[in-house]
């Protein structure tokens, strides 16, 4: 029998790769809400942080691959002690953050699209981009599921 080191027994690494079909959404996100549970983070917690997810995958098969089911979403969940990160990837041609529109701009309040965005900033500590020269986004979300200094949240 082999025993692992610490940093490995500390950690998970799941890898998922779906086409792009809105119906394959739930499976990625149950990861998310699973690797959150197993982190310790509560349901509220665990729901938000799967939203994102869902939010991320939506963008990368409507906006990404064009809902092309040729292309793939790839996406990768790292839990490191209390370190979550999740990227999802696209085959897409990219897209320029700075050209999101603001939902929260009263013009925009009452558009259905655009959001997705928003929600990851708000649920994640840190959202970032990175775009492959021959096409194809990857978006990085990352949270700190630590308990806070002993004071709990009433949602």
């Amino acid at each position: 029998m082999r025993t692992l080191p610490t940093m490995e027994r500390d950690s998970e690494r799941i890898e998922i790769t779906i086409s792009s079909r809105f119906e394959n959404i739930e499976l990625v996100q149950v990861i998310a809400e699973h690797l959150c549970e197993t982190a310790g983070l509560d349901d509220d917690g665990s729901h938000w942080i799967g939203m994102a997810v869902r939010e991320a995958v939506a963008n990368a098969i409507k906006h990404g691959n064009k809902l092309d089911v040729r292309k793939k979403v790839f996406a990768v969940f790292e839990l490191k002690s209390s370190n979550l990160s999740i990227k999802i990837a696209d085959q897409g041609e990219g897209f320029d953050p700075t050209k999101i529109s603001d939902p929260l701009n009263p013009q925009n309040l009452m558009k259905t699209s655009g959001r997705g965005i928003f929600y990851m900033k708000t649920f994640m500590d840190r959202v970032d981009y990175a775009f492959s020269p021959g096409g194809g986004t990857e978006l990085t979300m990352t949270k700190n599921l630590a308990p806070t200094d002993g004071v709990a949240s009433n949602g």
